[in-house]
């Protein structure tokens, strides 16, 4: 078996399992959490809706906090964004999904999926760099760059195996697809959860919050 082999075969498809595995081990284990009886009343009736609702409303800062945050925010939106398009958007990818879905759609040109494939690791760059330069404000730990490194490995070899740049192209495409394995193995345990926390923490907050008489 080649590298190229064992890459597109065993690795990605153990790698997939763990993926989907994890995720609900980790939503399951949230979900079943004890929970304390409610003996306060929202102050207004509609309080437990717009305690949900602020899984949307808070999608941006508040007023008072958009100077302070927009780098981080715009930076965060123009990642999340691009790389969206990349995963659904570059042929290759769609043709990894509708091998595992049936599902298939039309693909962007190689020159738009190269472009914004840039795109989003210049803006990963972007935001490493602030985590860098300000440690105080993050309070960073290994496991937040083990994250963006495995976030950024797919990107990096992604775009080098298309250039045809590093070692001969079955080699690097072999690699590009263990980057990705390596990324579906640590999603559930690291904090790119949250790409599925942020709706509980938002809508629990949102529930406190309208207890208390909070604007939300």
């Amino acid at each position: 078996m080649t590298l190229l082999d064992f890459a597109r075969g065993p690795a990605i498809h153990w790698s997939l399992i763990i993926l989907v595995t994890g995720i609900i081990w980790r939503l399951l284990g949230v979900l079943v959490l004890t929970r304390a009886a409610d003996l306060s009343r929202p102050r207004d009736a509609f309080g437990n809706f717009k305690g949900y609702r602020t899984v949307f409303s808070r999608a941006w800062p508040s007023g008072e906090f958009t100077t302070a945050t927009r780098y981080q925010t715009v930076m965060a939106y123009v990642f999340h964004v691009a790389t969206l398009v990349v995963v659904l958007g570059i042929v290759p990818h769609i043709e990894f999904i509708a091998s595992l879905t049936g599902a298939s759609w039309l693909g962007l040109p190689n020159a738009v999926g190269v472009a914004v494939g840039i795109l989003a690791l210049a803006s990963l760059l972007a935001l490493i760099a602030r985590r860098v330069t300000k440690p105080a404000v993050y309070g960073s730990t290994w496991g937040d760059y083990f994250s963006w490194f495995v976030v950024a490995a797919p990107l990096v070899t992604g775009l080098m195996a298309f250039a045809h740049l590093g070692p001969r192209y079955e080699t690097m495409l072999a690699i590009h697809i263990l980057s990705a394995a390596l990324l579906f193995v640590w999603f559930p345990f690291g904090k790119l959860m949250h790409a599925f926390w942020f709706v509980f923490s938002r809508a629990q907050s949102g529930v406190a919050y309208a207890h208390k008489g909070v604007r939300i």
